[in-house]
């Protein structure tokens, strides 16, 4: 039992220096598994892929979007406790203010508050009107790829292989999803256009 609490003290203590570093790693992986899952959901409600023939899977996506959210913001902001960085929250909040990886860092920003603006305009589409709101959504794949781009750009583990394995699992469906409804759009507008 002593060798298992000192491994233990061991341990946290290792990662003490490191805890917020490790804290906002751990917060981004989460993010983005998330996201992914989230944005294809998204894609298959709104395609017709499951439109009338599945689950309502309206609350999954809202949650997965809501706790995308928070890991993004736990991500973000656990930064700021970090003693090598130093960043404050200009540099965690706004883009190309940091003097870390700055492009990177910047299109990471960036793809926060595309997806908070764009995640949070749901809870406002009876004011901005369901067909409008609808147009603005279709934004939020473009915000989740910078969120990928900025991971593959500046993540302390985009060159792992079980990094860049678990994206591929996350993010290949929902990018074929994509595609499918790209596919699906432009084939419909060249019926329309015959």
């Amino acid at each position: 039992m002593t060798v298992m609490v000192n491994q233990a003290s061991v341990i946290a203590t290792a990662a003490g220096p490191h805890l917020f570093w490790l804290t906002s790693r751990a917060a981004g992986i989460v993010a983005l598994v998330l996201s992914s899952v989230s944005v294809s959901i998204g894609l298959l409600m709104g395609g017709q892929l499951l439109r009338g023939r599945g689950p309502d899977l309206r609350v999954t996506h809202e949650a997965l979007s809501l706790a995308t959210l928070a890991a993004l913001a736990v991500h973000g902001l656990t930064l700021i406790g970090d003693s090598y960085l130093h960043p404050n929250l200009a540099d965690v909040a706004i883009p190309f203010v940091g003097s870390y990886k700055t492009l990177w860092t910047s299109i990471g920003i960036i793809a926060f508050w595309g997806l908070l603006i764009l995640g949070l305009s749901y809870y406002a589409r009876t004011r901005i009107g369901a067909q409008r709101w609808r147009k603005l959504h279709r934004f939020t794949a473009l915000a989740w790829a910078l969120g990928i781009v900025h991971s593959l750009g500046m993540g302390t583990d985009a060159g792992q292989t079980w990094f860049l394995a678990m994206t591929a699992i996350v993010v290949l469906p929902a990018l074929a999803l994509l595609g499918v409804r790209w596919l699906g759009a432009s084939f419909k507008t060249a019926r329309v256009a015959r």
